[in-house]
């Protein structure tokens, strides 16, 4: 079988290093980008949610948003009928800095595409989210303390 996971990560690693070097100049810390742009992209959202679309545990979402929180990009809000649900929301700062993430991602998209014809970007895209879907059966399995046979 062929290695693709291997392939992805090593796409996933390379984009992610690109990513923490040219955003340090924001004073965003290793991949810190990924929940400021689903905060900016889904303003109310709740931290286990968020957590949850970047598939990381509750730990590690927690610690990256206290990170945010503290360096201005997003603050915590309290629901208006439940106190005890803290809602996320960028600030001015986050905002701004989001363009500044989408330019580079739309950048690595092109770099990462390129020679390929729309079809066939297509085609990747439709895959990708399938492989994504599988992946995530085991992710949910996993984290709900379960052990996959191998």
């Amino acid at each position: 079988m062929k290695e693709i996971l291997r392939e992805i990560g090593m796409i996933a690693r390379a984009l992610d290093s690109i990513s923490n070097i040219e955003f340090k100049e924001f004073d965003l810390a290793k991949g810190q980008y990924l929940y400021l742009v689903r905060v900016v992209e889904n303003p109310g959202i709740i931290q286990e949610k968020l957590a949850e679309m970047i598939k990381v545990d509750r730990t590690t979402a927690a610690r990256a948003i206290k990170k945010l929180e503290i360096n201005g990009f997003i603050e915590k809000r309290n629901d208006k009928q439940n106190q005890k649900i803290k809602k996320l929301f960028p600030t001015e700062k986050g905002k701004e800095v989001y363009h500044s993430i989408i330019k580079e991602n739309d950048h690595s998209n092109m770099v990462a595409l390129a020679g390929f014809s729309e079809s066939e970007i297509e085609t990747i895209y439709h895959l990708l989210q399938r492989v994504r879907k599988n992946v995530e059966i085991d992710w949910e399995y996993v984290k709900k303390g379960n052990t996959r046979d191998y």
